[in-house]
């Protein structure tokens, strides 16, 4: 198979390129230029695609006698995942940047131009499986369970998944990736992962998002509407927040409160009690199937919902009503909020997804 392999620069995909070759496919590896910032360097372990990481990945593609491209995708960046963070924000919700750029950049952008050009494949170091099931490709967790990365892979749809490789996806440690990569001489064997969102690799998300999108007083209320406080911009808080909210009325039992909502409308900061924040029902209409839907989605249907990249999955029952994919979790989450992603398993498979539009507590307001 002729194969595209993205390499970012780190050893997850130098490895899982070196593996496309040695199992003799005909493997361009490729690099995504996401930024047009020519000194944007790497901090460390923070951030991802940039200058140093290009030429990490050009070594790797010498050293394994492949062809290696560099393409800009900067502007698809921009629009489909820099603006669409700043644009979640202010509507008030908490996005995922690394599954919107999974959705749009690495499994959209870059597939289209890799099947236009007559790729068979594209190959990332992503730890998932891709099983052949009953109904077709199934998209399944990695043989590493603190490792998996299906989670940000749950927006991949069945068309998308039939072009996906990933061959990494059985190696049960990451220790073993790095050994494999210093045996075959690659310099990135010892490189220390990536983390933090990558357009804002010094990690300050706030000052970021106020230089952005602005900073304008509100009030923070209690569940009743009562004013407990005010904000210099409803940006700076997430659904869970208890540290910085400065309230200048007390809780009536004496007890911390939690951010429970943003309201972007009306610029106000929702708190309440820590039992508030448990989350029983959540729906969104923006839902992909990977691989085969439900046989029938507007039936419930048995499934685990898990809702952060490392979270502990949770029993719950889905259905399709009205748009939205609905799902009622059996054992509440907290700290559940809009523009988060929820993730449907069945087992080790991946069902499907949706971007959360909507929340119901588990404790009724008047309590």
């Amino acid at each position: 198979m002729r194969v595209l392999a993205a390499m970012s620069g780190g050893v997850d995909s130098a490895v899982a390129a070196a593996r496309a070759v040695e199992a003799g496919h005909e493997v361009v590896g490729v690099h995504l230029a996401l930024s047009r910032a020519g000194g944007t360097l790497r901090a460390g372990s923070r951030g991802c695609c940039t200058i140093e990481d290009s030429m990490d990945a050009r070594r790797v593609s010498d050293k394994l006698g492949i062809p290696f491209y560099v393409w800009d995708f900067s502007e698809r960046f921009r629009e489909d995942v820099i603006d669409d963070f700043i644009d979640e924000y202010r509507a008030g919700r908490t996005p995922n940047p690394c599954m919107r750029c999974n959705e749009k950049i690495k499994f959209a952008a870059l597939l289209e131009r890799a099947i236009e050009l007559g790729f068979d494949a594209v190959c990332t170091g992503h730890y998932a499986t891709l099983i052949e099931g009953e109904r077709g490709l199934e998209l399944h967790r990695s043989s590493e369970e603190a490792k998996d990365q299906s989670y940000v892979l749950g927006v991949l749809t069945a068309e998308q998944l039939a072009h996906c490789m990933f061959p990494l996806g059985e190696t049960p440690q990451k220790a073993l990736v790095r050994a494999e990569a210093e045996r075959r001489g690659l310099a990135v064997a010892s490189k220390p992962d990536s983390y933090d969102i990558c357009f804002i690799p010094d990690g300050d998300t706030r000052g970021w998002l106020a230089e952005k999108v602005g900073e304008e007083q509100g009030e923070i209320v209690d569940r009743s509407g009562a004013v407990v406080g005010s904000h210099e911009g409803a940006h700076a808080f997430t659904v869970g927040q208890r540290r910085g909210l400065k309230l200048g009325v007390p809780a009536p039992d004496g007890k911390p409160r939690f951010v429970l909502e943003v309201r972007p409308v009306s610029n106000q900061v929702v708190v309440g009690p820590k039992e508030a924040l448990a989350v029983a029902e959540l729906a969104g209409s923006r839902y992909t199937w990977a691989g085969a839907a439900p046989l029938d989605p507007e039936a419930a249907f048995a499934c685990d919902a898990q809702v952060r990249a490392h979270g502990e999955p949770v029993p719950a029952t889905a259905r399709v009503e009205a748009g939205e994919l609905v799902v009622e979790l059996r054992d509440p989450l907290t700290g559940v909020a809009p523009g988060q992603t929820a993730v449907l398993y069945d087992g080790t498979r991946v069902i499907g997804q949706c971007t959360i539009d909507r929340t119901v507590s588990a404790v009724p307001v008047a309590a």
